[in-house]
């Protein structure tokens, strides 16, 4: 029996399946304004974006941060909401992503490229622990 490579494993002569290591993943938030992007150059902003485009080639996932909606459920007794940010901030939350990186050190050199970073914003990178 031939190896066949795939996402939860490979198989092996036995037909037993090999767990694969997977790459940590990280979650992104970038905060940034309108004024701190206009005030930034250009040519920078372009390589910022030229560089999440890249990124998102290669699997990361990323968007534009839309209208949030707080969401309770106090003891399971029913669905409160509530338009708007919980999270309050100096600059408004721009948007998120999913990278995947060898390290924290790795993924904070691949958010240290993008828009909100270069731009007079701040990029947070959350390690992603999945249970």
């Amino acid at each position: 029996m031939q190896g066949n490579d795939g996402a939860a494993g490979r198989v092996t002569e036995r037909g037993a399946r090999a767990e694969e290591q997977q790459m940590p993943k990280f979650v992104t938030i970038g905060y940034g304004d309108e004024a701190g992007y206009q005030r930034t150059p250009e040519s920078v902003r372009e390589a910022a974006h030229q560089h999440d485009a890249k990124l998102v080639a290669s699997g990361a996932q990323m968007g534009i941060a839309g209208k949030p909606v707080q969401v309770r459920n106090p003891d399971d007794r029913g669905v409160e909401t509530t338009s708007g940010p919980y999270l309050r901030a100096a600059l408004p939350i721009a948007g998120f992503g999913i990278l995947e990186a060898e390290s924290l050190e790795a993924a904070i050199e691949l958010a240290s490229k993008s828009p909100c970073a270069v731009a007079h914003g701040v990029i947070e990178v959350w390690p992603l622990v999945e249970g």
